[in-house]
């Protein structure tokens, strides 16, 4: 049993953060903060917008202090971007306030969901299947470093259906603890 105040979903793009996320923080009862979005509401721009103006570069400065405000906060559970991972202090900070769950989600499955998506600044490449298995190869060791647990994700599946297998996961491996009793 893992005390920790807070769940924090991390995985890369279309692993289904956002929408397990607010599953779960409603199952539990507990608020939810998707990063992206607090990115957004801070600076008035789209996450798009910001990489174009600013480059990756400018928009991980922003998603670090985006992550260690919202960290500060107890009893939420916070989606992260595919990306916030690939810091060392928001590895840090995400592995010190939180019990960490990595949504796996499969090249694959990753393609299915995200078709129709043109938003994304990081899937805007010729081959997105390379894009993505590139992603993969630099992610998913920072995934499983920081991990508490790990859901595999297999195709589109219903996220309801995702939520209650995580449900029944964190019943077992999580115990909502303060911030003490999770440092």
């Amino acid at each position: 049993m893992n005390p920790a105040p807070n769940l924090f979903l991390v995985g890369p793009m279309g692993a289904g953060k956002t929408t397990v996320g607010r599953q779960i923080a409603e199952l539990f009862r507990m608020p939810f903060i998707d990063l992206d979005h607090e990115i957004e509401a801070h600076t008035g721009a789209a996450v798009g917008l910001i990489f174009e103006l600013e480059g990756e570069a400018g928009f991980r400065r922003r998603e670090h202090a985006a992550l260690a405000d919202s960290v500060a906060r107890d009893g939420i559970v916070l989606a992260t971007g595919g990306g916030a991972i690939l810091d060392a202090d928001n590895r840090r900070l995400l592995r010190s306030r939180g019990f960490v769950i990595w949504l796996d989600a499969s090249v694959d499955a990753q393609l299915a969901r995200l078709a129709r998506d043109r938003q994304r600044p990081l899937l805007q490449a010729p081959d997105r299947r390379e894009r993505l298995e590139k992603l993969a190869c630099e992610r998913n060791p920072l995934y499983a470093e920081i991990a508490d647990l790990r859901l595999p994700s297999t195709g589109v599946g219903n996220s309801m259906h995702a939520a209650h297998d995580l449900l029944d996961l964190l019943e077992a491996r999580w115990r909502r603890g303060d911030s003490e009793a999770a440092a």
